[in-house]
């Protein structure tokens, strides 16, 4: 969990009229944006200071070669929370829903964090539409090995400018302290391991940094232990976000796994 990121596309992902489409899931509106066109690649961010916006660098390296499909995940931007849980079952029951929308194929999929581990369910529950997937800063995950208490009063004070902005995208701006509760429970609550990891058979691509304080390194070598046919790239000197702090150290790993 960190602030927001600092970048500086010019593109407003996130909240681009040109881009955005909706689709119902359930009992929530989700939104997503469709970029460039070729084989599709789904985009899906982290948690909690998550959003389209900080995915900017993939969102402008693929879409001249890809379709990309960048997604707000429930509770996040312009997609409603709906009701009970956004448990990651849940999310991949919204990102299937996109896909289906937007193409027939099977897609590529790239997430950081919780888009990782939305990442992982959606391979594990829908294997015919994930030809591969690519996890940053998700390693295995054991329940009550972090504490998840954040109010929106805290967020606020660690990135109001951040929190600001998503307020002014989200379309159910009075559920904020609902969804940190709802979010604090779940991820409280969940567990990642060998039942999930193991029934993925894509390949996968996990990527960390090697001070990911999020997932530290000996879960992401556990996770790896687990994934059947996985392929892993640490990045020396990086953080949870890997991505923003070395892009082209995370890139250059990618761009081999996806012409494989």
């Amino acid at each position: 969990m960190q602030p927001g990121p600092t970048l500086s596309s010019q593109v407003p992902y996130g909240n681009n009229v040109k881009a955005g489409h909706y689709v119902k899931s359930g009992d929530a509106r989700i939104y997503y944006e469709v970029y460039g066109k070729g084989r599709p690649v789904v985009i899906l961010h982290g948690g909690i200071f998550g959003s389209t916006y900080e995915m900017a660098q993939f969102i402008d390296s693929l879409s001249p070669q890809y379709q990309v499909i960048a997604i707000s995940n429930r509770g996040h931007g312009k997609s409603e929370m709906g009701s009970g849980l956004a448990t990651f079952e849940q999310k991949a029951k919204d990102i299937y829903k996109v896909i289906h929308a937007v193409t027939s194929d099977s897609v590529i999929v790239l997430g950081f964090s919780d888009g990782a581990y939305s990442g992982y369910y959606l391979a594990s529950l829908y294997p015919e539409k994930v030809k591969k997937l690519i996890a940053i800063g998700a390693g295995e995950w054991t329940k009550g090995s972090r504490t998840f208490s954040l109010t929106a009063k805290q967020a606020f004070a660690m990135d109001s400018l951040y929190y600001k902005q998503q307020l002014a995208l989200r379309p159910d701006p009075e559920k904020i302290d609902l969804w940190f509760s709802s979010i604090n429970t779940y991820y409280n609550s969940v567990s990642i391991g060998k039942e999930i990891l193991s029934s993925i058979h894509c390949p996968v691509l996990l990527i960390a940094g090697d001070r990911d304080q999020n997932a530290p390194i000996k879960t992401v070598i556990a996770a790896c232990d687990m994934i059947p046919k996985v392929q892993l790239s640490i990045i020396p000197n990086a953080p949870h976000t890997a991505f923003l702090v070395n892009f082209p150290a995370v890139w250059d790993g990618i761009v081999p796994f996806l012409k494989q």
